[in-house]
């Protein structure tokens, strides 16, 4: 089985067999991190078991201190493979969730992500998504992301990408690329066996393409990937990519 890196084995105190890790990875996310956690703790407490971590990079807005106050923090080297993976070693539940602060879970999640690893084929899984901005072009945005995931697979963090802890560690966790982590760990997970993907969507925030411009990110979006795919290396690509940790 490929390997991506070397993932330390904290001592870890486990909470169940069922237990969901969500992890949250933080940069300077202090206007919308205490919202994302209520809203993870509404999850757990209706549909537990499981514990909830924040992986912060260095944030310098106070990001850190505000998720101290309804999770367990840890300070993160900088970079997003590095946050995900400093989350993973910190968990204790058998299934990881690797979960951005500006997405938002649908009710039941949990339990279809239990439902769906009750199958030993399923390796893990990942979500629909749709954006929320309710406009037209936003909506088309959302249901090309679900069509490309249907036909092409090469699904990406905002789509909430849970995985068996065991498989995690198994195959190295993200690779340390500065650019691309979440194609190149769905690319590795496909490989290792079975990737549900649930009906139910996630919300994530339409930031980036109000931010940035819809068709400008769209563009710049699928030159990147098609430049990846075709072998150019995270590297080159990430000083293209501006919202890179």
């Amino acid at each position: 089985m490929p390997r991506a890196g070397t993932l330390p084995s904290p001592a870890r105190s486990e909470v169940g067999a069922e237990a969901i890790s969500i992890i949250v990875i933080t940069l300077n996310e202090a206007p919308v991190i205490e919202a994302c956690l209520r809203h993870v703790l509404d999850h757990l407490s209706a549909d537990g078991p499981g514990e909830l971590i924040v992986s912060d990079g260095g944030s310098a807005d106070g990001t850190a201190q505000i998720a101290a106050r309804h999770a367990r923090v840890i300070t993160a080297p900088s970079g997003r493979a590095a946050g995900l993976n400093a989350g993973a070693a910190a968990a204790s539940g058998n299934i990881l969730l690797f979960l951005h602060a500006d997405t938002r879970l649908p009710p039941g999640a949990l339990t279809a992500i239990r439902q769906s690893q009750a199958d030993p084929s399923s390796v893990g899984g990942r979500f629909r998504v749709r954006l929320d901005n309710p406009a037209l072009p936003f909506r088309v945005v959302g249901a090309s992301i679900n069509l490309r995931d249907k036909l092409l697979g090469g699904f990406t963090g905002d789509q909430a990408v849970y995985v068996r802890r065991s498989v995690f560690r198994r195959l190295g966790g993200y690779a340390p690329v500065p650019l691309m982590e979440d194609l190149d760990f769905a690319r590795r997970l496909t490989r290792a066996g079975r990737v549900a993907r649930l009906p139910l969507a996630v919300t994530t925030s339409a930031r980036r393409w109000e931010r940035q411009g819809l068709a400008r990110t769209i563009v710049r979006m699928w030159t990147l990937r098609a430049l990846y795919y075709a072998g150019v290396s995270p590297q080159s690509l990430a000083p293209h990519y501006p919202d890179t940790r």
